[in-house]
């Protein structure tokens, strides 16, 4: 995928293998797996519940998939807020009162055991009222049929009923045919009274468990694998699943074939299989009430928000006004707009033959629209199957591996050999995108190396943009407000647009909120009084000691937010930066992501610092081809380097939880940072060429970025999109192969509207400004808490 994808954007390859032939390619599989999905969820039913109880695979070690949805695992507190006031009764033998008793686990958040065999068993959750009965009935016979009708007469009637029995019965007739005979006839008989039951409620017969006839004592030993598949065969016809609301529970029968070794008397299931029952009774019961974002399964499509609509609205219109551009701009009289350009990779404004106009926002908008619908698709819509990370070291090294010796077979002389050169910086984002694409879709975060191996690239990220920017405003002296707004639209223009579409607050993407805040403190750190720019500081050295006295008092501010969590809580609590930094209502979030590479930015200005110092004094040798120090220096710098890398690494590979890892990688996640720099910039050699791979995936690495968490991932990063069911491996090839397509086409809008919405003249700028903010107060105000709504 990413050979193919790298070799798309090598638009001078040939005519036909452009991009933007691979875009219509993507979108032509768009649309086929959508009607494909369509056609399917109408012809065999789009029931995920049905899914849930019926079908599923272990991940690995008590990871459990249903097919094409996600099952979520439900906490205590959840729990007890889905089962408010409500009552599930399990009516069975020693198998269900298993299933029961992991059930009440769940609520109690700590596993429970049988008080009493042989007998019912009765749970009451005080935080919520719920009521969880086991009646104890191992055969099928005229006592639960009378135990039947007695519920069902009763004034509050079960919300939920999982009954089943058969070993008992098996048992007691030696696996005879007449036990099944009438064992089929009894459950007949009890049909009429579980469609009642099934009016108020939900009704789940327990599908039997194979058994370990190995471990068996003697006296079980009649109970076989054929006779319990006959016993289920009977309960089918009798019940008549599928006709009746009756509906089976078959999920811990899936989950108890491949944990058959576990169980220690060969008829009661290893726990593993009985709690994949359990949760996934619960999520039946409980997803449609709690909306887990990550239990797919058994819930339907949100309605439309009020922003939702107005999105829809606006695209819609955008449509609109391009077919009627697209028709007014056919007459003679009318000047045609200059033509689309292939790319704008380079986050720089086209060249183009005259000025683009309303045509031109409004085509950039329909593109826009179509592809949030393929997001919407994709991440909220029942449409396309989701399924759960599960993380092996195959999964993420094998992979990594593969992209890397791809990256290092496409090198190409650099156009300059300056540090941190703008191919080298590509190529840095590049393969740092990458590697964090792995790291989710593999689930990789549960394994601790890994984990903070990948926190170092996202301080990285941050380390770049105090060195970009800082770079910028030194050499430059731009501090004009066009600047600010183009970056900070090319920032959040697709985050936006995504929270009003995704229904998501902006903090979710918190990444971009960052990089945001973290763009505005540096334009704020050197554009206030007095602004030192490089020329001015050549007449006087002293400016020197004024830059480095602003970022020593920026680093100061730092400290004070990071050590005074009352003060950090108190500024952005409050309105409005709490619409931008809270998240589900709280500050934490916002709080850990800033603590956590808070020294990053001012590293990275720092070292641009003395960087662009050095380079002024002519102390570094950057001529192409050349060390970049004296061999004295080179060669212990490059040791030196070599041997902090590896002493990190050492260090992460020894932590033992990810908070006491946290708390050090601060302060030290600059000392790998500033190795790769050094190993990468010190040879000449190395200095000179770079990944062209790498650098063209390093020029759209914010839109996969973003883009990553609804057509890629699912369930917003929770979940692995699956286009392509029961393929993993084609599945994988075809969703890469759009979404890296969809990311390239935003990135290409996104340049062309910041070029036509934020003019280069001060007063349009200001009159759109005010215009924007006009909107986001009204739009403030109205989803304010104090606005009643």
């Amino acid at each position: 995928m990413a050979t193919l994808a790298y070799s798309l954007g090598k638009l001078e390859i040939n005519q036909y293998f452009t991009i933007k032939n691979a875009k219509l390619i993507s979108l032509f599989l768009a649309l086929v797996l959508l009607l494909v999905h369509s056609f399917s969820g109408l012809l065999n039913g789009s029931d995920s519940c049905q899914r849930l109880l019926s079908t599923g695979r272990f991940l690995g070690n008590n990871v459990w998939q249903p097919e094409g949805c996600m099952m979520h695992t439900y906490t205590s507190r959840e729990a007890s807020t889905c089962l408010n006031g409500k009552k599930v009764i399990f009516i069975g033998d020693s198998r269900i009162r298993a299933l029961f008793i992991s059930f009440i686990s769940i609520i109690a958040s700590q596993k429970q055991s049988a008080i009493k065999k042989h007998a019912d068993i009765s749970f009451r959750d005080n935080s919520s009222a719920a009521q969880v009965h086991f009646v104890w009935s191992p055969w099928t016979n005229n006592s639960m049929k009378e135990r039947l009708i007695l519920v069902s007469k009763e004034p509050v009637k079960p919300d939920a009923l999982i009954i089943g029995a058969a070993s008992w019965i098996i048992r007691d007739f030696k696996g005879s045919a007449e036990g099944l005979h009438q064992y089929k006839v009894n459950l007949t008989s009890m049909s009429p009274a579980l469609e009642r039951l099934a009016e108020h409620g939900e009704v789940y017969w327990h599908i039997q468990e194979p058994v370990n006839w190995r471990a068996l004592s003697l006296s079980r030993r009649m109970i076989t694998d054929q006779q319990i598949d006959l016993y289920n065969e009977a309960a089918a016809e009798a019940l008549g699943f599928g006709r009746t609301h009756i509906r089976p529970l078959t999920v811990s029968r899936l989950a108890a074939l491949e944990t058959l070794n576990q169980s220690a008397d060969g008829l009661h299931m290893a726990d593993s299989s009985v709690d994949v029952g359990a949760m996934a009774f619960m999520n039946s019961l409980c997803n449609k009430v709690i909306r887990p974002i990550d239990g797919s399964c058994c819930q339907n499509m949100p309605p439309l928000t009020f922003l939702q609509k107005m999105a829809l609205c606006v695209f819609l219109a955008s449509i609109l006004l391009f077919l009627l551009f697209h028709f007014l701009r056919k007459r003679p009289h009318r000047r045609p707009v200059a033509p689309d350009l292939e790319s704008l990779e380079e986050k720089k404004p086209a060249t183009a033959t005259g000025p683009l106009g309303p045509e031109a926002v409004c085509g950039a908008l329909c593109r826009m629209g179509l592809i949030m619908v393929y997001f919407y698709l994709c991440d909220r819509a029942d449409v396309f199957m989701k399924e759960q990370k599960y993380y092996s070291h195959s999964a993420f090294f094998i992979p990594l591996i593969n992209v890397f010796v791809l990256g290092l077979f496409c090198n190409e002389s650099t156009k300059e050999s300056r540090v941190l050169n703008r191919e080298q910086t590509d190529e840095w984002k590049g393969w740092m995108q990458l590697v964090i694409l792995i790291y989710h879709i593999s689930g990789a975060s549960a394994f601790i190396p890994v984990y903070m191996h990948v926190r170092v690239l996202v301080a990285a990220y941050l380390f770049q943009t105090g060195y970009g920017h800082f770079s910028f405003f030194w050499l430059k002296g731009d501090f004009g407000l066009y600047r600010l707004c183009q970056v900070l639209f090319r920032l959040n223009f697709l985050v936006l647009v995504l929270c009003a579409v995704m229904d998501r607050p902006y903090q979710f993407y918190y990444f971009v909120p960052l990089v945001s805040f973290w763009f505005v403190i540096i334009y704020s750190t050197l554009a206030m009084w007095p602004q030192i720019v490089q020329k001015k500081a050549s007449n006087s050295a002293l400016w020197y000691l004024g830059i480095l006295l602003k970022l020593l008092g920026l680093l100061l501010l730092i400290c004070l937010f990071a050590y005074s969590q009352d003060m950090f809580e108190s500024t952005f609590t409050a309105w409005p930066l709490s619409e931008l930094f809270e998240l589900n209502g709280n500050i934490h979030e916002w709080w850990f992501r800033w603590r956590l590479d808070r020294f990053a930015v001012v590293q990275g200005m720092l070292f641009a610092f003395l960087y662009l110092l050095l380079q002024k004094k002519q102390v570094l040798s950057e001529t192409r081809g050349d060390t970049l120090f004296s061999a004295k220096v080179s060669l212990p710098m490059l040791l030196l380097s070599g041997l902090s890398f590896i002493t990190y690494s050492v260090w992460a590979s020894n932590c033992q939880t990810k908070a006491q890892c946290n708390e050090m990688h601060p302060y030290i996640s600059v000392v790998p940072i500033l190795a790769f720099i050094l190993i990468r910039n010190i040879p000449g050699f190395a200095r000179s060429v770079y990944s062209s791979f790498f650098a063209w995936f390093g020029k759209i690495s914010l839109e996969l970025f973003i883009c990553q968490y609804h057509i890629w991932l699912a369930a917003d990063t929770k979940g692995i999109l699956v286009l392509i069911p029961g393929n993993p491996p084609l599945n994988i090839l075809v969703s890469s192969f759009i979404f890296v397509c969809v990311a390239h086409e935003i990135s290409l809008i996104t340049n062309i509207l910041a070029q036509l919405l934020i003019p280069k003249d001060t007063v349009p700028l200001l009159k759109r400004l005010g215009a924007v903010g006009l909107l986001t107060l009204l739009l403030g105000a109205w989803g304010h808490p104090t606005s009643g709504t």
